[in-house]
């Protein structure tokens, strides 16, 4: 485990910088976009598109309320852009051209430059023809820590999941390899990776807790993770996207859709030289799942090492104030999945992706989307910019309460939730975070106005993907 997503004992263990410049509340750093040589396994290699020449980019550590300032720089071939997954930041920041900055051309430049307002696991991507940069490698975490969060757990670490295709001549699988069925289901990579790596081995601390924050950075791929020697709920999930949620539940396995973030406490049992084995087992998400194998992610090594000073506290909370539906603006939307023309595209309200319009609204308004997912395969939605808490078929907060950015709409069912604007205008971009299924015709915008805007224009998948 490398990049500085390894963290043991408060001890961090990283190949990458922070610069602090002139306050102690900002945080500096360099990002290059550039093909590197990447060994993803022993005596595997491929020339992937990385940030800084690894996959994952690097991990940037901040805390919450920080002023975080990225130099990005592009020496790839082709333009590129660094969306911040899930922070609520100023929509020139956001990362999506033609909505909120230029496209960054190779050789040229752009600085990020944005305070980071919540505390969690977020995470930074392209948004210029996505589902290939992002399979090519174009991915890295950002943990942004709240020091009073009340989580008194030493030993701590960052997962990146993710997925690759390499084709038997060691070259990165074409994005379009599987043709419109490919693009239909989503293209999984041939290979597994956990933070950069196939099958790797980590050591941990017989029986002593550990906080695992976790983000499914693979562009189509569901993770169900599964601890094979560990019985019962050997998962305490504390929070996700929007940092903590309002109490803590134990769970058996892990189920993280593209995009989605997890934060758990694992305490990894077992005697001291025995090994726990994680794997990520097939998850139905759609027609073609029951071929999907189970993949082995890592290994825990179990160490005979000196305990931890502290528990985890597993009464802890966070109060969170559910959404007031009082005069919510309903938002429905229909997806669906048609041949035309002798191509097969997904539609939004039976519209095709050239034709889209963006949803209105208007800083403090609140709307109640509900998604009818009439498609054989289920999609994880991504909203730009903005939290949002899921609702029940009753409408009522799903609890314990939590604040989400990216929520999977099974296949042929239908899920709401309620989300409230503030005052940061803008084109926020929504889309599927199967990558294949946004540049398929799944995605659009909210157009954020103080007074209503001209009508919209399309959006168009190469433009933002």
């Amino acid at each position: 485990m490398r990049h500085g997503y390894l963290q043991i004992a408060g001890a961090l263990v990283s190949l990458f910088f922070f610069t602090p410049i002139a306050s102690a509340n900002t945080v500096e750093v360099k990002l290059e976009a550039k093909i590197a040589k990447v060994e993803y396994a022993p005596g595997q290699e491929v020339e992937a598109w990385t940030y800084n020449g690894d996959i994952p980019g690097p991990l940037i550590r901040v805390k919450v309320g920080d002023r975080l300032i990225v130099h990005f720089t592009n020496n790839l071939p082709k333009p590129t852009t660094v969306h911040w997954h899930g922070l609520r930041i100023p929509i020139q920041m956001d990362g999506v051209p033609g909505h909120s900055q230029p496209e960054v051309q190779p050789g040229g430049s752009f600085t990020y430059d944005f305070v980071v307002p919540d505390a969690g696991l977020f995470w930074y991507h392209p948004h210029v023809m996505s589902a290939a940069q992002v399979g090519y490698g174009l991915y890295g975490a950002l943990l942004v820590e709240d020091p009073d969060d009340g989580i008194a757990v030493e030993d701590q670490r960052v997962f990146v999941l993710s997925d690759i295709g390499v084709t038997d001549s060691g070259q990165l699988e074409s994005p379009d390899a599987a043709g419109p069925l490919g693009m239909a289901f989503g293209l999984e990579g041939n290979h597994v990776l956990v933070n950069g790596r196939e099958r790797t081995t980590m050591e941990a601390r017989a029986g002593v807790p550990q906080r695992w924050r976790i983000v499914n950075a693979a562009k189509s791929k569901y993770f169900q993770l599964d601890l094979v020697e560990m019985t019962g709920y050997p998962f305490v999930v504390i929070g996700g996207d929007g940092g903590l949620q309002e109490y803590p539940v134990q769970q058996q396995t892990l189920v993280i859709a593209p995009g989605e973030r997890v934060d758990a406490i694992v305490t990894p049992n077992g005697a001291p030289g025995s090994e726990i084995h994680v794997r990520s087992l097939p998850f139905n998400r759609g027609y073609g799942s029951e071929y999907i194998p189970i993949a082995e992610l890592f290994t825990i090594a179990l160490a005979d090492s000196p305990p931890a000073n502290t528990n985890p506290d597993l009464s802890l909370s966070r109060s969170i104030t559910p959404i007031d539906p009082a005069g919510a603006t309903p938002v429905h939307m229909d997806f669906t999945l048609v041949q035309a023309d002798r191509t097969i595209e997904y539609r939004i309200n039976d519209v095709p992706a050239a034709r889209v319009k963006s949803i209105p609204a208007t800083p403090g308004e609140t709307q109640i989307w509900t998604i009818t997912n009439k498609t054989k395969w289920s999609h994880p939605i991504h909203l730009h910019g903005f939290f949002f808490q899921i609702l029940d078929k009753n409408g009522e907060p799903v609890r314990p309460l939590a604040w989400k950015d990216t929520v999977d709409v099974p296949f042929e069912q239908t899920l709401s939730f309620i989300v409230k604007y503030d005052d940061r205008q803008g084109s926020w971009m929504f889309h599927c975070h199967v990558l294949d299924h946004a540049e398929g015709g799944l995605m659009t915008t909210v157009e954020l106005r103080a007074t209503p805007a001209p009508e919209s224009r399309p959006v168009h998948a190469k433009h933002t993907h």
